[in-house]
């Protein structure tokens, strides 16, 4: 049986293949209908446990992917078993196919000063038709002025990376203010279209190791990545919970 949402330790995953996915934002971005797309991992998923508010930024959000194995093997533990991850940078690719294939525009906004520039122009080398109206850092203070400047811009669509829970709660709270059809919260994933970082190479990625790359890469992550562990664990006892309570 296909759900159509699944929780997973509370938070609403849309149960979609990357293409449904892409389907969903162009209908988004073809009916101008106001709405924005979270990307959330095991550990922002185990963040959001005892974090209220970040939880309700997160499932207020038009499309909840399933970014990471570990959310895959969370929803497979609890009985509900996701399609497929979705991992927000690949997605983030495919809005901008859509957008250049309708000459559309996108505005960056995340990012130390000067990645979202450099990543808006590697975006638009390799999606021609693609228009990239604006790009802004992400250590700004003054959030509607924020706003203000991409309005200006007059975007299709918007990728916010601000980083985990900011980016959420930023999109949430200023939806009614954007004049955008679909904002997209993708963390660090405009370091990655700017060349700043790389993905892990494919095989690993093929076998759920992106998360060992990274740790490699920046072993000060540890402390993070013991979310991982403790996510699984939190999962196990909903299970065990579940099945006492019939």
């Amino acid at each position: 049986m296909i759900f159509l949402k699944v929780d997973v330790m509370g938070i609403e995953f849309d149960n979609l293949t990357m293409q449904e996915f892409a389907d969903r934002a162009a209908q988004m971005l073809q009916s101008h209908e106001k709405g924005y797309c979270v990307t959330p991992n095991a550990e922002i998923v185990y963040e959001s446990i005892q974090d209220e508010n970040f939880r309700s930024a997160i499932n207020a959000a038009s499309l909840v992917l399933p970014d990471g194995a570990g959310v895959i093997l969370g929803a497979k533990i609890l009985g509900t078993p996701l399609q497929e991850k979705v991992a927000g940078i690949e997605f983030g690719e495919e809005i901008c196919k859509l957008l250049a294939k309708q000459k559309g525009r996108l505005y960056l906004l995340g990012g130390k000063p000067g990645i979202a520039e450099q990543a808006g122009d590697n975006l638009q080398k390799k999606y021609p038709g693609l228009t990239i109206c604006g790009a802004d850092h992400g250590y700004f203070k003054d959030e509607m002025a924020a706003v203000t400047r991409v309005n200006i811009a007059k975007p299709d669509a918007v990728f916010v990376c601000l980083g985990a829970k900011k980016q959420e709660c930023f999109m949430r709270n200023h939806l009614a203010d954007m004049n955008v059809s679909l904002m997209l919260g993708l963390g660090g994933s405009l370091d990655c279209y700017a060349g700043a970082a790389k993905r892990a190479p494919r095989w690993m990625i093929n076998l759920s190791l992106e998360w060992l790359y990274r740790l490699l890469k920046e072993p000060k992550r540890l402390g993070r990545m013991m979310r991982l562990p403790k996510f699984m664990i939190v999962c196990f006892r909903e299970k065990l919970r579940r099945k006492k309570n019939g």
